[in-house]
């Protein structure tokens, strides 16, 4: 699977270690490089955009609350970002929201935790049921012209 990767300052040390996990996956890394201090936009909206166009399958960004990388992703069309802290919201954001993109709190989560939600999250598939008709009212509203 092939994965966008991308957080800011307060998520790079998370996002390193979760790149050494994640070695049987093609990672794309989208930023940022190092702790100096940046804005999660900047790489938040590139990993989004390649999860939205197809160019990745599934997306992980991490910020450090979480809150912010959820906002910006979720401004992209086509974009279902979940914020986890737990491995249940993980499997749950698969199964019934078909989240394509996985939020992490670089500030308050450990790597071992990060892992479990990610081996969780990567394995889970969309239950469809009634879920599928949740998904469907998104993408419709998505494709409403906007005023």
């Amino acid at each position: 699977m092939k994965i966008a990767l991308a957080s800011d300052h307060a998520g790079y040390e998370l996002k390193e270690a979760i790149k050494e996990y994640l070695t049987e996956h093609e990672i794309i890394d989208f930023g940022t490089g190092s702790t100096e201090p940046m804005d999660y936009p900047d790489t938040g909206f590139k990993a989004a955009e390649a999860v939205a166009k197809g160019d990745c399958e599934r997306g992980i960004l991490i910020c450090g609350s979480g809150l912010g990388m959820s906002i910006v992703a979720n401004k992209v069309k086509g974009i279902r970002a979940a914020l986890c802290h737990s491995v249940e919201l993980a499997r749950l954001s698969r199964q019934h929201n078909d989240a394509n993109i996985l939020i992490l709190q670089g500030r308050f989560m450990s790597k071992y935790l990060a892992k479990d939600i990610i081996k969780i999250w990567l394995s889970t598939e969309f239950s469809e049921g009634r879920h599928i008709n949740r998904i469907n009212k998104i993408k419709k509203y998505e494709r409403k012209p906007q005023d």
